[in-house]
């Protein structure tokens, strides 16, 4: 499950809320140092909100092999420094559904989709001005960047968060509050995990009817 909204509107807390595995995409952002970074047009450096500053084929061939398989290698991120500081091993333990969330979830959905990858999309919205006192305080307590940035990019985020909304609905996302979200994932959960029971009881049976009849 492809869980997205703007930074600040909640999603990490509802991923762990699901009791599912989870997969943070924001390990995914690219070093501080990369050419290809894109910049903020008013010269405050790199444009961190900008789809651009991510890496979306490194996000995708994690997914999928964490569908595939039930395990990966992914980045270990500091956002302070900017810069990818070691990997670490995801396992799902047998879990047939995982949360992927982070604010570019919605741009791989097209991806995940053409996969057979995607159980669902959905994009937390909430209002404005809470995500705005969230995400700072969050920010700041964090240490991610320096306060004036955080402040000057929380203004930034407060005034774009419709259109950010807007755009990941465009590419697929369902725009949702909290509890309809968490509805959502347990439908999912539900509907997963009858799946698996089913695969497994087919296999049980092919291997009864395989299995050689002992006199």
């Amino acid at each position: 499950m492809l869980l997205t909204g703007p930074s600040g509107s909640g999603k990490t807390s509802l991923a762990a809320l699901s009791g599912l595995p989870v997969l943070n995409l924001d390990d995914f952002y690219k070093e501080g140092t990369d050419p290809t970074l894109p910049q903020l047009p008013d010269g405050g450096g790199a444009d961190w909100d900008a789809p651009l500053s991510w890496d979306a084929s490194a996000a995708v061939a994690a997914i999928d092999a964490l569908c595939r398989s039930g395990r990966t290698d992914v980045p270990v991120y500091d956002l302070s420094a900017s810069a990818r500081v070691g990997t670490t091993g995801l396992d799902l333990g047998g879990a047939p559904l995982f949360i992927a969330e982070g604010i570019f979830a919605a741009d791989v959905i097209a991806d995940c989709r053409a996969a057979g990858l995607l159980a669902d999309a959905l994009c937390l919205r909430g209002r404005p001005a809470t995500t705005f006192r969230r995400r700072l305080a969050r920010d700041l307590r964090e240490g991610r960047k320096s306060a004036p940035y955080l402040v000057r990019r929380g203004l930034r985020l407060l005034r774009a968060e419709r259109s950010v909304v807007a755009r990941h609905t465009a590419l697929g996302a369902h725009p949702c509050a909290k509890p309809e979200a968490l509805a959502r994932i347990s439908a999912a959960r539900t509907a997963d995990t009858a799946d698996a029971v089913q695969a497994a009881d087919a296999v049980d049976t092919m291997q009864a009817v395989d299995a050689p009849v002992r006199s």
